[in-house]
């Protein structure tokens, strides 16, 4: 299938290519902010490597996921209802991009402003990312959502390589400029900020917004109407609601690692912050082959089978890095997470858009964006608990994380994309 026949009738490639930019914009949030120097530089600087440390920063973003977790389905609908999903993005983005350069004033002991300013970013990347995702199915065909996801995913990861590229050329020029590691993080702060303003005007310029508006009387209680109605009805969606407690279950353990993976090869394999960084960097060369590779995959071989097949790469990561005892091991088993990361990213956001009513799509992409956030409280808040209560037991509590890929693979054997798809038709 051709790129232009993957598209939707009326969709430009330019509006695809404007839409995926956001996906280049915020991923250097997830990258540099969540993954690879924010959180290191938060356990290790601003907490003083505390025994507490690490559940402090797994708390924050649950505190900041517990808010997603309601708002975000209210957001939706209401974005819906409003045709207003273009103009509820770009709040997000000036809330993400506006915290995300005020962490730059957070210095060792700022534990208070730092979980603050987290959580204000976070909440706002997280409703970008629901509403960006809701473009999905107005933008694909059906039959190519997952092509279409994956080229979003994949240019997302070329997003995070040049935010964090940005951020090692300012870190590794710190001895140069009379300063350390530590203290150039807040540079990369305001780096990330710029790299996401920057590359999501692409968005603004190119993405259309289709949704058409209720009328004016209904407006203001129309988002509660349909999240009440979508309760009432959840029974005729029941494929959808399986993805969305198999995707609580999986992106537990991709928040995790997400979350966690700099802290652990700092604190279990001895990383330095320049070799963190380096790490991220390749990961995030084989996440984008992944997303890009599987996004075709999952149209040809079935969404779901093609699920399938990351959740088994992503217990084999988990057996890997619980193993890992050298530094070649460690980097197989950081690689190994790229690929299932970018491809399970991938695969469940193409298997809501094609799951989800076609006008309804900002209020079901909010409830996925609940399961999501949900699963990035259970994850990392469960990771931090374990090292917590063991005093530092990072081995066990990585193994921890991949029974959340076991359960998840219990969930999906209860999705059949057929019904699934039959049931947002028929809605």
């Amino acid at each position: 299938m051709s790129a232009h026949a993957a598209l939707n009738p009326g969709v430009r490639r330019r509006e695809v290519f404007g839409w995926a930019m956001y996906d280049f914009a915020n991923s250097g949030y997830t990258t540099v902010v969540l993954t690879a120097v924010f959180n290191a530089y938060f356990v290790s600087t601003v907490a003083g490597g505390k025994d507490w440390a690490t559940l402090a920063w797994t708390l924050a973003l649950a505190a900041s996921y517990a808010i997603v977790m309601v708002a975000g389905p209210i957001v939706g609908a209401w974005a819906d209802a409003h045709a207003a999903k273009k103009r509820a993005l770009l709040l997000s983005t000036v809330g993400c991009v506006a915290g995300t350069a005020a962490l730059a004033l957070v210095g060792p002991g700022d534990v208070a402003l730092a979980v603050a300013l987290l959580i204000v970013s976070n909440v706002a990347y997280s409703m970008g990312e629901n509403l960006t995702a809701s473009f999905l199915p107005e933008l694909a065909r059906p039959a190519a959502v997952g092509k279409v996801s994956g080229w979003g995913w994949s240019l997302g990861y070329v997003g995070g390589l040049l935010a964090l590229g940005l951020g090692l050329a300012w870190v590794m020029g710190a001895d140069a400029r009379g300063s350390t590691s530590a203290q150039a993080v807040p540079g990369t702060m305001l780096i990330t900020a710029a790299v996401f303003a920057a590359a999501s005007a692409f968005t603004f310029v190119l993405l259309r917004e289709r949704a058409v508006p209720v009328p004016a009387s209904e407006a203001a209680s129309h988002a509660l109407a349909r999240l009440a109605r979508t309760a009432r009805q959840a029974l005729a969606y029941r494929d959808l609601i399986a993805v969305f407690a198999c995707g609580t279950c999986y992106q537990a353990g991709v928040a995790t690692v997400i979350a966690l993976s700099a802290i652990y090869a700092e604190q279990v394999m001895g990383f330095g912050m320049k070799e963190t960084i380096l790490l991220i960097l390749a990961v995030n060369v084989t996440a984008g082959i992944g997303a890009f590779g599987f996004g075709y995959a999952q149209d040809r071989l079935g969404k779901v089978p093609a699920l399938r097949f990351t959740l088994w790469a992503w217990i084999a990561m988990v057996a890997v890095a619980w193993g890992a005892t050298t530094t070649t091991q460690f980097w197989v088993a950081a690689n190994l997470a790229g690929l299932a990361m970018g491809s399970s990213q991938s695969a469940g956001r193409a298997l809501v858009a094609y799951f989800a009513p076609p006008a309804r799509t900002g209020e079901f992409f909010g409830l996925w964006g609940t399961a999501t956030r949900l699963a990035s409280i259970l994850g990392p808040v469960t990771y931090g608990l374990v090292t917590w209560v063991t005093g530092g037991n990072h081995r066990l509590a990585i193994a921890c994380t991949g029974v959340f890929f076991i359960a998840a693979l219990g969930f999906l054997t209860q999705v059949d994309e057929g019904r699934g798809r039959e049931a947002a038709v028929a809605a």
